[in-house]
C-alpha cells in the first residue's frame, strides 16, 4: 500500500495557500516545471483565476515558448498539469503590486514553498522575476536563467516577470528566456 501522506501534506498547504490567496495553486507531484510568481495580483484573486489581468503575458508567452500546444486563457489554467506544468506563488498574499512586498515577506514564506517543492519533486522550478529568488538565496546576484544552485532539491531558473508593468522585457525578449527553459525540459526528457 502506498504512503498518502505526502499527497495529503501536499493537499492541505495548497488548501492553506489557497485560503490565503483565494486562488488555486496549479500543482501535482514530479511535473516538469512549476512556474512561482512572486505572488497573487489583487485582479487574479478578484476573478479566481492566475494571471487573469488582460495585460499579463503570462499565458501568451507559455504558448509562444512551446509549452502550450495553444493559447490557454486564465480560467483554463487547470489544463497546464496535461503538459507537466504547474503554477504557485512565493508568497500567498495579494498585493496590487508585487512592489508592495518586502524582502522579508519572501524570507518568511520560503519555508512552506520549500516543503511544497521538496515534497512535489518538480523537474525545475521557475521563479517569475528576480525578487523573491533573490530574497529566498540571500543573493544580490541573481542573474537570469538557470541558477548554479538547487532549491529544495530542484533545478532552479530565474525568468522575467510576464506582468504587464514590467516594461523591460517585450514579448519576443520574454519569450526567448521561457524558450530557454522549455529547450533544457525537452533535452533532459529526450536523455532519459
Amino acid at each position: 500500500m502506498q504512503d498518502e501522506t505526502p499527497t495529503k501534506d501536499i493537499d492541505d498547504r495548497v488548501e492553506t495557500a489557497t485560503e490565503a490567496s483565494g486562488l488555486a495553486e496549479i500543482l501535482a507531484p514530479h511535473l516538469s516545471v512549476i512556474f512561482c510568481g512572486l505572488n497573487p495580483a489583487l485582479t487574479a484573486q478578484r476573478d479566481g483565476h492566475n494571471f487573469s489581468n488582460r495585460s499579463n503575458r503570462f499565458w501568451r508567452v507559455l504558448h509562444l515558448a512551446g509549452f502550450t500546444p495553444r493559447l490557454l486563457r486564465a480560467e483554463e489554467e487547470r489544463e497546464m498539469l496535461q503538459y507537466g506544468l504547474g503554477l504557485t506563488s512565493a508568497v500567498a498574499r495579494p498585493t496590487k503590486s508585487a512592489s508592495e512586498l518586502k524582502k522579508s515577506d519572501y524570507i518568511a514564506a520560503a519555508p512552506v514553498l520549500e516543503s511544497k517543492i521538496r515534497t512535489l519533486a518538480p523537474s525545475n522550478l521557475a521563479f517569475l522575476g528576480k525578487a523573491a529568488y533573490s530574497a529566498i538565496s540571500l543573493r544580490a546576484d541573481v542573474e537570469w536563467g538557470r541558477q548554479p544552485d538547487e532549491f529544495a532539491g530542484t533545478s532552479i531558473w530565474v525568468l522575467p516577470n510576464p506582468s504587464g508593468l514590467n516594461r523591460a522585457f517585450d514579448l519576443a525578449k520574454l519569450t526567448e528566456h521561457y524558450r530557454e527553459v522549455k529547450l533544457a525540459v525537452d533535452r533532459d526528457a529526450g536523455s532519459r
